[in-house]
Parts: C-alpha cells; sequence; structure tokens
C-alpha cells in the first residue's frame, strides 16, 4: 500500500514540475515580447505574444493571468502596426491586420479597441482609394469606395469620391444616385457642386453635337443643384437654337450677370439686345445695345439699332 502511494506522489510531483517548467517557458516567452514592445520592435513583440497567449491557453488555469496579459495588450499591438502600416502606405497589410484585431478585440470583450479597428479600418481603406483616384485609376477607386459603403453605407465622404468616379467614367446615373447619397449625409454642398459640374458638361457635349434638347435639359438640371454662369449659357443658346426666344433670354441675361468679364459676355448682350428688340422689348433692347457701344466688334451695329429705337 505504502508502494502505491509513493507512486501517485511522485507522478504528482512529476506533473507539477512539468506545470511549472511550461509556465516559466510561456512568461519567457511574455516577457520577451514586452521587451520586444518595449524597444520598438513592435512586429517581433507581436509573435511573441501570440506565441505566450497560445502557450498559456493550454496550460487552462494556469496560465490563465499570463492569457489576460496578452489579451489586453494584443488588440492594442496590432492596431499599432496597422497604424505604422497606413503611414508606409501599406493598406492591404493595414486592413488585414485591422480586421484581426477587431475580431481579437470583439472575441477578448474589448469593445472600444473593436470600435477603433474598425474605424481605422476605414480609414485605411479610404486612404487606398484616394490613391487610386489620385492616379485616376478609377476602376481601382470605385471598387475600393464601394467596399467601404459596403460596410459603411451612409459614409458621406466615401459616396462623394466614388460619385467623381462615376462621373469621370461617364456613368451619369451611377454617379448622381451616390452623389444625392452623400447629399443626404452631410456633404449636400460638395454634392451638388459635382452633380451641376457633371450636367453642364453633358450639356456643352449635347449642344457640340447639336442635340440641342438634350442641352437644353441638362443645362437646366445642373442650374436645379447649383446656379452656374455656364449652365445658363447653354440653356440659352440651346433654346435659341429650338427657336425658343423667349426662354432663352432670361438664362443669358443670368449668364451675363454671373460671368460680366467673360469673352462672350459682349455677344451675348448683344444677342440679348437684338432678341429683345424682335420680341418688341424696346426698353431691354435699349438697356443692352447700350452696354456694348464701346465694344470694337458689335459698337456699331448697336448705335445703329439704338438710333433707330430711340427715333421711334
Amino acid at each position: 500500500m505504502k508502494k502505491i502511494v509513493s507512486l501517485f506522489a511522485a507522478a504528482a510531483m512529476t506533473v507539477s514540475v512539468a506545470v511549472a517548467q511550461d509556465i516559466n517557458a510561456v512568461t519567457d516567452t511574455f516577457n520577451n515580447g514586452m521587451m520586444e514592445l518595449n524597444m520598438g520592435n513592435k512586429e517581433a513583440a507581436l509573435e511573441y505574444l501570440q506565441s505566450a497567449l497560445a502557450e498559456a491557453e493550454s496550460l487552462g488555469e494556469a496560465g490563465s493571468a499570463i492569457a489576460d496579459n496578452c489579451k489586453a495588450t494584443l488588440p492594442f499591438l496590432m492596431i499599432s502596426i496597422a497604424k505604422d502600416y497606413i503611414n508606409a502606405d501599406r493598406f492591404d497589410d493595414a486592413t488585414a491586420l485591422l480586421a484581426k484585431a477587431e475580431e481579437a478585440a470583439t472575441l477578448y470583450g474589448e469593445s472600444s479597441r473593436a470600435a477603433e479597428a474598425k474605424a481605422l479600418a476605414n480609414q485605411a481603406l479610404m486612404a487606398k482609394a484616394n490613391e487610386f483616384l489620385k492616379a485616376k485609376d478609377y476602376a481601382g477607386a470605385i471598387a475600393v469606395y464601394n467596399q467601404i459603403m459596403a460596410g459603411d453605407a451612409n459614409n458621406a465622404m466615401a459616396a462623394l469620391r466614388l460619385g467623381q468616379c462615376y462621373s469621370a467614367t461617364g456613368d451619369l446615373a451611377k454617379a448622381e444616385e451616390v452623389l444625392m447619397l452623400a447629399a443626404e449625409n452631410g456633404q449636400q454642398k460638395q454634392a451638388y457642386k459635382q452633380l451641376s459640374t457633371l450636367y453642364v458638361k453633358k450639356a456643352q457635349a449635347s449642344f457640340k453635337s447639336k442635340s440641342y434638347q438634350q442641352a437644353y435639359d441638362f443645362a437646366i438640371k445642373s442650374n436645379e443643384f447649383l446656379e452656374n454662369a455656364n449652365a445658363c449659357k447653354f440653356a440659352g443658346q440651346a433654346a435659341f437654337a429650338l427657336g425658343k426666344n423667349e426662354e432663352a433670354l432670361p438664362y443669358l441675361e443670368k449668364y451675363v450677370e454671373l460671368s460680366p468679364n467673360a469673352k462672350d459676355a459682349n455677344q451675348m448682350r448683344f444677342n440679348i439686345a437684338a432678341t429683345a428688340q424682335k420680341l418688341g422689348d424696346k426698353e431691354k433692347a435699349k438697356t443692352y445695345y447700350e452696354q456694348v457701344l464701346t465694344d470694337a466688334k458689335y459698337g456699331a451695329a448697336a448705335k445703329q439699332q439704338l438710333d433707330a429705337l430711340n427715333k421711334q
């Protein structure tokens, strides 16, 4: 009986010594990780701490204290490394590591760290997309901005820049869709400016191809988002081309009001005066003829018409 008890005691002592040795080994791994971290060697520290966590968890209760210390440090460390990756334009590495950081922080009950990792991942994706946009790689930018919006459907800045990309590729419908979304989420001024520019370019192209009704419609649409001189000009000229003189006049008047020093401003003033004269609006005709009397090209004709009007 004494022999059997002695065997059990020896076995227990052997297990205890083995556990102690394992704990010492895990402690050394953890300490090495913290030493690397203090020295600024973050990636080496990450490897050590990940190994320490796996080893500590395998020891159960005996390794719980070290495991808890690893869990408290790892999400912070991953986020810190990811920030370094972003600063080095290693966006894919950053987003991959941040996904792991968010997963780990969520698992360890570190909700604030998880939220930080998620927000930083969006920043990394935004930076990556912006680099594509800067390089005019619109396909690449569109893919990444859409990736951002897949996780954050109301991201106004991503929507704004996505609209810019769709505009550049000529996808009018998509551009308007995402720019309106940007407008609804705090970027109305910039979104409307982009939409106005988009439609005035369409108006210009349509006018050049002599699609006057389309040019007129696009110009009006441009002005709905942001009144601007060029939209007024194309609306007026397109209306003239369509024989809608009365509709043309207010747009051309607005054009010279918004761009009084434009190269073609006096031409527009003369056209306004001549059209008003045809429509029987003598006072408006006189007003605009008087504005071009000193113009080298239109002055003589303006004076002739003005004299005729004054005699009536």
